[in-house]
């Protein structure tokens, strides 16, 4: 079984293109859902973020979004360590998930943070310019400012990094995205 990334800027289109490699029958993981779940329910990641940061990053049992983001941003070392916390965990729980899914010719991890070599066999790119990346993640997040999403973007790998990386990219500005994610789902299957 292939283990493949997908992976692209905020707003590029990668859940889109999940949801079409999902109606071919391959199993996608969703890295930044998992992750929340993670928070939410794990009690020996939460036992860590308390640690970390304080009770207060729970709220009546509750992840306390508005304080983290607060404290880790006023903070970097504190965002450091609180990826070093979820990011393990999530990389134990996909592991496990792709474990489940033996057998298949191969299985999708979505995410927005992939470096080559990352337990994974092959990356796909989804590529979108910045200016329509904007426009689609402010359509989708309202309650998101632009500063808000540009400073997002600032702190993404470039497109050059994510095409360095990739073994196929799939182009989604005004491109028709099926017979690219059936080309690539092609040579998925005879690798």
């Amino acid at each position: 079984m292939l283990r493949v990334g997908i992976t692209g800027g905020i707003g590029s289109g990668k859940s889109t293109v999940c949801r079409i490699f999902e109606t071919l029958g391959v199993p996608v993981y969703y890295a930044d859902e998992e992750a929340k779940k993670l928070i939410s329910c794990d009690e020996a990641v939460k036992s860590q973020i308390i640690d970390l940061l304080g009770e207060d990053a729970y709220l009546n049992g509750q992840y306390n979004v508005p304080f983290v983001k607060k404290a880790v941003f006023q903070d970097a070392s504190l965002l450091t360590a609180l990826n070093g916390i979820v990011h393990p965990a999530v990389k134990k729980h996909v592991i496990m998930w792709m474990e489940g899914h033996r057998g298949r010719p191969y299985v999708l991890k979505e995410a927005a943070i992939m470096k080559k070599g990352a337990d994974l066999d092959k990356i796909i790119y989804v590529s979108a310019s910045e200016e329509v990346r904007l426009a689609r993640t402010l359509e989708r997040d309202t309650e998101r400012t632009e500063e808000e999403i540009r400073a997002i973007m600032k702190n993404q790998f470039s497109s050059e990094y994510f095409k360095g990386i990739s073994d196929f990219i799939i182009e989604n500005e005004n491109n028709l995205l099926i017979p690219q994610v059936l080309a690539v789902h092609q040579k998925l299957l005879t690798s």
